[in-house]
Parts: structure tokens; C-alpha cells; sequence
């Protein structure tokens, strides 16, 4: 789960991470009042969506009046922004932050990630920030510091010096590093964090390290422990489709193509979506509906996969093990019935109970076109769409 930039810094400050002093504003008579009240000549407004890129796609200004800011913002309100990490149809822009404008006299890098190689938490940084990892990486890679911190020791003290030394920090800033080292490293571990990242972490005109942006992404199963999290949930900037799915135990990833997937297991979707690939079609979805799916969570899969348009074919794959393909199909049975179902639907049942699974198929006298292997089902899939599109 992703949160915004301001509900990240709220955080990474409780632990210890120097940030601006800044506002949000839900409306551009705010947005003006927050600048007044911050004070000063000039203030940067930021557009609050899930992505980065804002400053090159127009949502981050540098603002020198307070009419400024106003106008500004109501550029920004209702706004879909399209940046390079959104897709076409970009995210809707319904709150902002205003902060104080920083002096800036040099840009850093500072992540946290978890390495899946070494399973273990691990630091990038760079004396170079500014831009986002992929183009640091691409343009710069030996720029690029990495160190893991044993979970067993955490992260110490002369692991976060070493770092800082390698960034080129002097003095009073190598002490300052440690304690933003040491505060994200807490707010990842305490908080069962998926990444924190800020970029840039500025060195400021009087020698300050302060974080001028942030991000944070969280587990999403471990939201259950820690409710103070999941309550910084914004369903607007969420696929409606993927966030309703997720609410009813289903895992949906919303793609590009038409041939809608319901499947069990992510090993098999993933092999499915390359089969369609490769008889000549276009998955719309990614949906595993799990282990001992009933036959009412089999309807719920069919509404969400529905809920997409370009949807012109529904392949069904199950190979059922804890699931039992009975279940499966009295599901799609009950959903082709239900929800009056004029598309095509594809059905390969394999595993437990699929005799009886087959015969509740047949015995539905539905069009329902059912095949027997996982290339048979892609190319039936495939081949159906084709005839709907000639």
C-alpha cells in the first residue's frame, strides 16, 4: 500500500527525520491560506498523488506570491495528472501540500528496500539525487551506494558513518546522516515498511540535511497490525477494480489486453497470461481467486473481471488441489446465470473433483466452451476472440 508524500513525512518526522514545515490544502483558498501561514516569500506546491515524476508532468511549482500559489492550485484540483509512472489516464489530483521553499546547495539519493537476494534490508544512496534510481542507475551507476543491515544487529552506528563518509558528508552532517539512517531503518522495521525513500535528501545553504521529498509503501498483509497505517489508505488514487478485488481476498492486476483470467494459483495465472501471449491474444487481468474458493467467490471473480470493459472473452483455468473444481464450476455456473452473461466463457478444469466439475459443465446446457489443457483453453480463447473482432 502506498501512502502521499506529506503522509510520509509525517511519519519519517515522529521517528527523527528533519522535513520542511509545510500545509495541506484540499482547495486553492486554502492552499494560499497555508502559504500565508507558513510565512516567508516563497513557497513549492505540490500536487498529492501516487506516483513519481510530478515536477516534470506540472505538479510541482515554486511559487513567489500568494496569488500564486492560489492560481496554481487551481490548475491542479480535479486534475488528472499523467506523469511517466501513471498510465494514460494519469491520477486525480484532490489534495496539496505547501511547503516553505528550501535553499538548496546539494542533491542526495537515500532508499530502503528489501533485497530478496540477501533477505535482508538494504540501503541505496547517492551523492546525487534529484532524479528517480532507474536514471541514477542508468546514468551514474557508480554513484550508487549499497550496504544491508543484518536484521540480527540492526542497523549501527558506524555502518551509518561509513555511509556518509562515502557520500562525501564533513563534520556536523555525517552526525545528522546517522540519525536519518537510523530513524528510516526504525520507521521501515517498526512500521512493516516496503520501501521508504527520499529523494532528494537536501544539504540545505547553512549545512542541513533535510528530506525534501518522501515516499513509503507498506506491506499489505501485515495492514491488520497496524491500523495507523491502513487508515492512510486513498482509494482514489487506486484501480478501482484492484482495490475492490483486494477487499474480497482476490489478487487483480488490471493489464492492457481483452481476454479476461480467472485462475488459481500465481504460478498458474502467470503461465496462462503467457500462453494467451503466446497463441496471438492479450490478457486484460491477472486474478488468483485463491484456495478453497466457494462458488459465491468464483461470482465475485467474474464481477471483477466484468468491471473492465475491454473484456471480450473469460478464461477460466483452474487446476485445484486445496480447490475443488465442483466448487469452480457451480460458481461459473452461478455467475453466467446470475450476472447475464453474454460473453464467451472458456473453462479448462483439472484436479480434485473434476469428473463431477465437468459434469455440472455439461449438465448446465450453458455455451459454455470448455477445453483440457491449459494451451488448449489459451488457443480456444484466443481463437473466439478473433471471430468476435472479424
Amino acid at each position: 500500500m502506498d501512502i502521499h508524500e506529506y503522509q510520509a513525512k509525517e511519519i519519517l518526522a515522529r521517528f527523527g527525520v528533519p522535513v520542511p514545515r509545510g500545509g495541506l490544502a484540499y482547495s486553492p483558498e486554502q492552499a494560499g491560506y497555508r502559504a500565508r501561514e507558513l510565512g516567508g516569500s516563497a513557497w513549492v506546491v505540490k500536487a498529492q498523488i501516487h506516483s513519481g515524476g510530478r515536477g516534470a508532468a506540472g505538479g510541482v511549482k515554486l511559487c513567489r506570491s500568494e496569488a500564486e500559489v492560489q492560481e496554481f492550485a487551481a490548475t491542479l484540483f480535479g486534475r488528472q495528472l499523467v506523469t511517466k509512472q501513471t498510465d494514460a489516464n494519469g491520477k486525480g489530483v484532490y489534495r496539496l501540500w505547501v511547503e516553505g521553499a528550501s535553499d538548496i546547495k546539494q542533491e542526495l539519493y537515500l532508499g530502503f528496500v528489501l533485497d530478496r537476494k540477501s533477505e535482508r534490508i538494504m540501503i541505496v544512496a547517492s551523492a546525487h539525487g534529484g532524479m528517480e534510481i532507474e536514471d541514477l542507475a542508468e546514468k551514474d551507476p557508480n554513484s550508487l551506494r549499497r550496504m544491508t543491515i543484518d536484521p540480527a544487529v540492526g542497523l549501527s552506528e558506524f555502518q551509518a558513518r561509513e555511509l556518509a563518509f562515502q557520500l562525501g558528508l564533513k563534520g556536523g552532517q555525517i552526525a545528522q546522516m546517522v540519525t536519518i539512517l537510523k530513524a528510516c531503518y526504525r520507521a521501515y522495521r517498526d512500521l512493516d515498511a516496503m520501501m521508504v525513500e527520499i529523494n532528494p535528501l537536501v544539504i540545505t545553504g547553512t549545512g542541513d540535511l533535510v528530506a525534501l521529498d518522501a515516499k513509503m509503501s507498506f506491506d499489505t498483509n501485515a495492514l491488520f497490525r497496524r491500523p495507523e497505517i491502513a487508515e492512510l489508505r486513498d482509494r482514489s488514487q487506486e484501480d478501482p477494480r484492484e482495490s475492490t478485488a483486494g477487499d474480497h481476498g482476490l489478487a487483480y492486476v488490471g493489464l492492457d489486453g481483452d481476454i479476461g483470467c480467472i485462475i488459481n494459483g500465481a504460478g498458474l495465472a502467470m503461465a496462462t497470461m503467457d500462453m494467451i501471449k503466446l497463441a496471438g491474444g492479450e490478457p486484460a487481468n491477472f486474478l488468483d481467486i485463491g484456495g478453497g474458493a466457494s462458488p459465491e467467490r468464483v461470482v465475485r471473480a467474474f464481477r471483477t473481471v466484468l468491471a473492465d470493459r475491454n473484456v471480450s472473452v473469460i478464461l477460466v483455468n483452474i487446476f485445484a488441489g486445496i480447490n475443488r473444481c465442483d466448487w469452480v464450476a457451480q460458481g461459473v455456473v452461478l455467475a453466467y446465470r446470475e450476472l447475464g452473461l453474454t460473453l464467451p466463457v472458456v473453462v479448462r478444469l483439472a484436479g480434485t473433483n473434476v469428473e463431477e466439475g465437468r459434469r455440472i459443465i455439461d449438465a448446465s446446457g450453458l455455451p459454455l466452451i470448455t477445453a483440457d489443457t491449459l494451451e488448449d483453453a489459451a488457443m480456444k480463447a484466443v481463437a473466439t476472440r478473433q471471430q468476435l473482432a472479424a
